[in-house]
């Protein structure tokens, strides 16, 4: 029997110094892992910020055909080391699909693959059953108190809606009753359009047959200013310290 070939050790490589910006990625602090046997060549492998940079603006990747949903890139810049934040958006992006792809599980990128034909389908042949719903509006969603605290935006205007049964848990009324009838009757309605198409539903998760994502048919846009216009103010006030440190891809 043959002896094991050696294992190789890690190599680790310094920042070099610059005095300006190129469209090439710097030269970072790397790690050289493989094996004999494992990996052919060298593997280097671009590491990230442990905290993000939370100052930095990130780039819309919107526009980006990806197998992965743009607010990723969006998120992961704010890790990236300074030395990448004033380079172009597509060093960048090439720098990101590099690091994403080499730690994505195969199983996930089929999956995002397959939600992104799944909503395709659905965006060109399915007819919203109420199209109000679709557009984010204040005044026929959300009960008077929400609207009215959300807008003075401060703890005490919050606490006053809320009710904490349990500490660290709050409840209080958001939506309008007409509004949630609305809103299931629609989700009743995909359900029937997706049994007509004989349409295999994405549940949203492998462990829930009930169930769908409404970002499928044409909510996504709604549910981000929801989150963004009126649950941050909420999150920042009430979690402020959690809400730095976790909520910080909101702003990206």
């Amino acid at each position: 029997m043959a002896p094991d070939a050696p294992r190789t050790g890690r190599k680790k490589l310094s920042a070099s110094k610059s005095n300006g910006f190129s469209d090439k990625a710097p030269a970072l602090e790397q790690e050289e892992e493989h094996c004999d046997g494992e990996r052919g060549g060298n593997n280097s492998i671009t590491r990230l910020l442990k905290d993000p940079n939370l100052d930095h603006r990130s780039d819309c990747y919107e526009d980006v055909q990806s197998d992965y949903h743009p607010a990723l890139f969006s998120a992961l810049e704010r890790f990236l080391p300074p030395q990448f934040l004033n380079l172009s958006r597509d060093v960048k992006l090439q720098t990101l699909n590099q690091i994403v792809s080499r730690y994505a599980p195969r199983a996930d990128r089929s999956r995002v693959l397959c939600q992104r034909e799944f909503r395709e389908r659905i965006l060109k042949d399915y007819q919203p059953l109420h199209k109000e719903l679709y557009t984010l509006n204040p005044e026929r969603f959300f009960v008077q108190t929400f609207i009215d605290a959300v807008n003075e935006n401060t703890e005490e205007s919050f606490k006053r809606i809320l009710s904490e049964p349990s500490p660290g848990v709050y409840t209080f009324d958001m939506f309008q009753q007409g509004f949630c009838e609305l809103l299931i009757n629609e989700v009743e309605n995909f359900e029937k359009w997706v049994d007509a198409t004989k349409l295999n539903v994405m549940r949203p998760n492998t462990m829930n047959k009930y169930g769908v994502v409404l970002d499928d048919f044409g909510f996504e846009s709604m549910l981000d200013k929801l989150m963004i216009n009126f649950v941050k103010p909420l999150a920042s006030v009430l979690w402020y310290c959690s809400f730095i440190s976790r909520c910080w891809w909101l702003n990206s």
